[in-house]
């Protein structure tokens, strides 16, 4: 039996692209820090399929230490794909922005992935058919004022996730790395970023997808021998050839 990984599951991206995995027939491991949130997408999913494995693990991934206890924990399954969804966003100018919450998104979106990556990799990059990928976002490809430090970590995702994905090509390992890079989508992620109780994506913003949008475009990704899926400017999802320059290539 093979399994999709799938952290930040609970609800947005996460949530629906765990029904689209569903959908194809593939047995799944979803993580997020709300068990009841899981045991609701375990209902969803068993509608779709009752056949599938659907394995529910709690784990907060801001808390670096759980990374490791997280993939421990998931040893005696074998993995085909892993997705770094889980992320957290901080919108405040840097003079403003409170300190506590951006180390704790900063070990989310830094820390815990740059280990789960690594972890998957040493395991099983030389696996057919595996694939890892990471969601970055638009905004690790252009700054957005007042979004400086959430758009650096992304930053970070994208350099690393691109970097990755050639350093395993020039190894001739079979694993693909990929990235996933949404703009604006209709998730709970603005209210958190901005700390607001509701957050109401018609009135505020111009332009955005809903989270089954992005999970489709996260499938189109999987189909894929690209590894960017990136949103551009217009609001377009382009497959792409890497973007960032690299050295020694």
């Amino acid at each position: 039996m093979k399994y999709t990984v799938i952290t930040g599951a609970s609800s947005g991206i996460g949530y629906e692209t765990a029904l689209e995995f569903a959908a194809r027939g593939k047995n799944l491991i979803i993580v997020a820090r709300r068990l009841d949130k899981l045991e609701g997408l375990k209902s969803a999913i068993q509608n779709i399929n009752p056949d599938l494995d659907v394995i529910i693990r709690t784990s907060d991934l801001s808390i670096t230490d759980q990374a490791y206890i997280l993939y421990n924990s998931l040893k005696e399954y074998q993995i085909e794909t892993w997705i770094n969804n889980a992320g957290l966003g901080q919108s405040s100018s840097v003079t403003d922005q409170n300190l506590d919450k951006v180390e704790t998104m900063l070990r989310v979106n830094i820390e815990s992935l740059t280990i789960l990556s690594t972890l998957f990799v040493r395991d099983y990059s030389n696996v057919e058919g595996t694939q890892l990928i990471n969601v970055s976002s638009a905004l690790g490809y252009i700054i957005a004022l007042g979004d400086i430090t959430y758009s650096a970590s992304k930053y970070f995702v994208s350099a690393f996730t691109e970097g990755l994905a050639k350093e395993l090509e020039q190894k001739g390992a079979k694993m693909k790395v990929k990235i996933l890079a949404p703009a604006m989508t209709e998730t709970e992620f603005g209210k958190h970023a901005s700390d607001m109780k509701e957050f109401d994506y018609k009135a505020n913003v111009p332009m955005y997808h809903t989270a089954k949008q992005m999970a489709s475009f996260m499938m189109e990704l999987y189909d894929s021998d690209k590894v960017v899926g990136v949103v551009d400017e217009n609001y377009e999802f382009k497959l792409r050839d890497q973007i960032y320059p690299i050295l020694g290539v």
